[in-house]
C-alpha cells in the first residue's frame, strides 16, 4: 500500500506520517528531509543557489538514504549521518529555495519513487500529483496559516512568531506556484483542514479512511 500526505509547512504531515506508518507497519519516507539535504550539501559546498544547474548536478551526485523506523528515522547523506543538521534554520531557508529548482524535483522523485516500490507512507508537497498519482490513498492536510505558523513556532523556538508566520505565507506562495511540481491538491485526494484539531482526532480521522479503503 502507498499513501500519499501532501500539504504545506506545519500542517502535520510528518508527525502524521509516523503515526500512519508506525500503525499499518508501513515504511515511512519523509520527502522534506531529502530537499533538506541537498540544501545542506549546497550550503557546506557553497554553491550558489540560483544556479539551477550547479545545484541540479550536485542533487544528482550525493547519495541519500532514509534508514530506521517511523520514529527513528536517520537521514543519511553520503553514509553519514546528517539527520540533526538538516534540521537547522538555515537549512530550512535554503531548502525553500532548492526545491523550486526543476531538475532537483525530478532527481528527488526519481529517487523517491525508488523508495516506496514496496510500500510506504511518503509525505511532501507533490506525492499524490507527481510522485505516486496512482497512490492507494492520497490525504491532503492543511490548516489556517497562523495556526500553521504557531505550531511551527513552538518547535522551532527560533525569530519571533511573526517572522515565522511571514516565512510560511512566502513558503506557501513558492510552493504553489513554481513550475514543476507546484503544491496542489490532488483530484481523488482527501482533504483535511486540522484547524482547531488536535493530532489524535486527525489521525483518527485518517485511519477511518484507510480502514475504509480495505
Amino acid at each position: 500500500m502507498i499513501i500519499a500526505i501532501d500539504g504545506p509547512s506545519g500542517s502535520g504531515k510528518s508527525t502524521l506520517g509516523r503515526m500512519l506508518a508506525r500503525a499499518l507497519k508501513l515504511q515511512y519516507i519523509d520527502t522534506g528531509s531529502m530537499y533538506r539535504a541537498v540544501a545542506l550539501a549546497v550550503i557546506q559546498e557553497r554553491v550558489d543557489p540560483n544556479d539551477d544547474d550547479w545545484v541540479t548536478g550536485l542533487a544528482n551526485s550525493i547519495d541519500i538514504d532514509l534508514e530506521g523506523d517511523p520514529d527513528s528515522l536517520r537521514v543519511l547523506v553520503d553514509g553519514r549521518d546528517l539527520t540533526e543538521q538538516i534540521r537547522d534554520e538555515s537549512v530550512t531557508r535554503m531548502s525553500s529555495v532548492v526545491s523550486t529548482i526543476p531538475g532537483v524535483r525530478r532527481a528527488m522523485v526519481e529517487r523517491q519513487r525508488e523508495m516506496g516500490k514496496r510500500g510506504a507512507v511518503m509525505n511532501g508537497r507533490d506525492i499524490g500529483t507527481v510522485v505516486f498519482p496512482d497512490a492507494d490513498i492520497k490525504f491532503f492536510l492543511t490548516a489556517a496559516p497562523e495556526e500553521r505558523a504557531e505550531r511551527r513556532y513552538r518547535e522551532d523556538q527560533s525569530g519571533s512568531y511573526a517572522q515565522t508566520l511571514a516565512e510560511m505565507i512566502e513558503r506557501d506562495r513558492r510552493d504553489s506556484t513554481r513550475a514543476d511540481s507546484p503544491l496542489k491538491i490532488a483530484d481523488d485526494a482527501i482533504v483535511i483542514d486540522s484547524t482547531g484539531k488536535d493530532i489524535e482526532q486527525v489521525f483518527a480521522e485518517m485511519m477511518t479512511h484507510v480502514h475504509r479503503h480495505n
